[in-house]
């Protein structure tokens, strides 16, 4: 190990950065953000420094580098575009024992400046020792996604409530009692930033911490999560934050491998679509989501596309609500927003389209839209569902007046690999799709935008209607 990482508590102590420019800036707002009292020595300083130093957030001394600036700091921060500069500034500063730091200069440097992924008072440094700057920057990257925007929220939360918890449990029962508020129903109230409820779910895990065990049930929660359109790439980190913490993962068949496979490693995995033929396995989820959030578990309900568009989260939000369960609905990219984007589609186009239907293919006379309205070329249709119900779709659209015409698209496994783009219009969809043996899950969008092409290479990798063999 080339550094021992440790952390400077610089409230209100003297630091001196030598250097004016971009880079003594952007060490500068850092040393600030750190409570320091930042003095920066340069004859001349970047615009920005300019305007700190007047509004009285920092000083600034118009001069050339001398050891005297160094007087009373505790670090110095050497960030000029001279490398002999920066070398007398390392000197002067080991010469008083004094921490320096000289940008990318490892050999005249006694700290450097790690990769910093900030959840004040939760702060992760990460470091290469000076050999690979990017590469820490990378590292950053990608632990600044798994880390939830509020969790220095939760911190304090924590903090706050240290002294209360220790004069109510033992040092013993504490150690569990807070990795249950740090993974289970309290911090997923923060995250989301409703601190009223996780006052009321951290009132419930004491009182159960000091009773005696198994005395009282601890519940669980429930995560509803859409899982976008199929590409893993496209999961929010909201969604990867959870399926990481998650013990129990109900899927169906929407939900792709690859989707799965961001899951936490030792999950639980139960598939739970709807076999072909089979019957409707919606009391069975219900059944599934309270039982198990009923055993302490935290349980994803992991659904192709947004939870809330055609997904049923609705009736699972209310069952949820009904028993008293904590849920938390994290969206995804809807599968009309993901196939659109895959198929270069504008939903939207001035000139095309204004508006948008999102409708379910699968119709029932009980509930059937108004044809008339959709079967306007310059308004959107996007169908969910509708390859099998293709026929009977067209011929509705063709009775309300829909030209024969009309563009059409179907996009098979938007996002996927082996996606499939077909375009033609109402006259030709149907034997378009039969032709090339178009398969769930599909979706279908109606309307001028479905004939959008920005450039050919943003068309169709199907032919075209017309082309030879293709029916026209």
């Amino acid at each position: 190990m080339d550094y021992l990482p440790v952390f400077l508590r610089l409230d209100g102590h003297p630091v001196v950065v030598v250097g004016g420019g971009t880079v003594a800036l952007r060490k500068a707002a850092w040393l600030r953000r750190a409570g320091a009292r930042v003095t920066v020595v340069a004859p001349g300083v970047h615009a920005e420094l300019a305007q700190q130093a007047a509004r009285g957030e920092l000083r600034q001394i118009a001069e050339e580098f001398t050891p005297e600036h160094l007087a009373g700091a505790v670090a110095v921060v050497a960030a000029t575009a001279d490398r002999a500069t920066n070398a007398r500034v390392a000197a002067s500063a080991r010469e008083r024992g004094v921490p320096v730091n000289v940008v990318d200069d490892a050999e005249l440097s006694t700290f450097i400046f790690p990769a910093i992924v900030d959840r004040s008072p939760l702060v992760v440094a990460v470091s290469s020792a000076g050999h690979a700057p990017v590469l820490a920057r990378r590292v950053r990257e990608q632990i600044e996604a798994l880390l939830p925007e509020r969790l220095g929220a939760l911190a304090r939360f924590m903090g706050a409530r240290r002294s209360s918890v220790q004069r109510a449990l033992g040092a013993f029962a504490r150690r569990g009692f807070w990795e249950r508020v740090a993974s289970g129903p309290v911090a997923t109230q923060l995250l989301r930033g409703d601190a009223a409820q996780a006052e009321r779910a951290l009132g419930r895990e004491l009182l159960a911490a000091q009773l005696p065990v198994g005395a009282v049930a601890r519940l669980g929660e429930v995560y509803l999560i859409g899982a976008g359109p199929g590409d893993p790439d496209l999961l929010t980190l909201r969604a990867l934050q959870l399926l990481q913490r998650a013990d129990v993962i109900l899927y169906d068949r929407l939900v792709s491998e690859a989707v799965l496979e961001r899951a936490r490693r030792d999950a639980e995995r139960i598939f739970v679509g709807k076999e072909s033929g089979g019957e409707d396995p919606q009391q069975r989820i219900h059944e599934l989501l309270l039982r198990l959030a009923r055993e302490g578990k935290r349980v994803a309900r992991l659904k192709g596309g947004d939870p809330l568009v055609f997904g049923r989260g609705g009736e699972e939000i209310e069952v949820l609500a009904m028993h008293g369960i904590p849920c938390t609905v994290v969206p995804g990219i809807t599968a009309a927003l993901g196939a659109a984007a895959a198929a270069e589609l504008p939903l939207t186009h001035r000139g095309l389209a204004s508006s948008v239907t999102l409708i379910a293919g699968r119709l029932s006379d009980g509930a059937l839209p108004d044809w008339r309205f959709l079967a306007n070329p310059q308004h959107t249709v996007v169908v969910y569902m509708g390859v099998a119900q293709l026929p009977d779709i067209v011929a509705r659209l063709e009775a309300a007046g829909a030209a024969a015409g009309h563009p059409a698209a179907i996009i098979e496994r938007a996002t996927l690999p082996g996606q499939r783009i077909l375009r033609g219009t109402l006259s030709n969809i149907v034997a378009l799709a039969q032709a090339y043996r178009i398969e769930p899950p599909s979706i279908l969008i109606l309307g001028d935008v479905a004939a959008f092409a920005a450039t050919e290479a943003g068309a169709a990798p199907l032919p075209r209607a017309g082309a030879p063999g293709v029916p026209a």
